[in-house]
């Protein structure tokens, strides 16, 4: 079953925003290069986006799902625009798209390991 599993949040400054999750929540993050970082704690995880490339406007909801390419067709059947292709990162694949009411959502497939 799909479910929320990660959050990804828009950073300006990734160190003070590690800094501040760490201090405030002991959330420890884990970097994955200059611009990004996130727990990983296998339950809903925290990750911060300071790529401005890369950064969406408000915090992402990522939902974890068991076959991305069906719920590719799923979400463009029902009419969602699709925002960014599938793409590979770190721990698997996802694409994000528009829901009705305009808020940006992600669907990850997380790779077999």
């Amino acid at each position: 079953m799909a479910r929320p599993n990660f959050i990804e949040l828009p950073t300006r400054d990734l160190a003070s925003s590690q800094v501040f999750f760490e201090q405030v929540f002991g959330m420890k993050m884990t970097g994955f290069g200059p611009t990004y970082a996130c727990t990983l704690t296998g339950d809903v995880d925290i990750g911060l986006q300071a790529d401005q490339a890369e950064v969406t406007l408000a915090p992402l909801p990522v939902i974890d799902v068991n076959d991305l390419e069906a719920t590719l067709a799923a979400v463009t059947a029902a009419g969602a625009p699709v925002t960014k292709a599938i793409f590979s990162f770190p721990g698997g694949r996802r694409f994000h798209f528009r829901d009705p009411s305009g808020n940006e959502l992600a669907a990850m497939q997380a790779d077999p390991a």
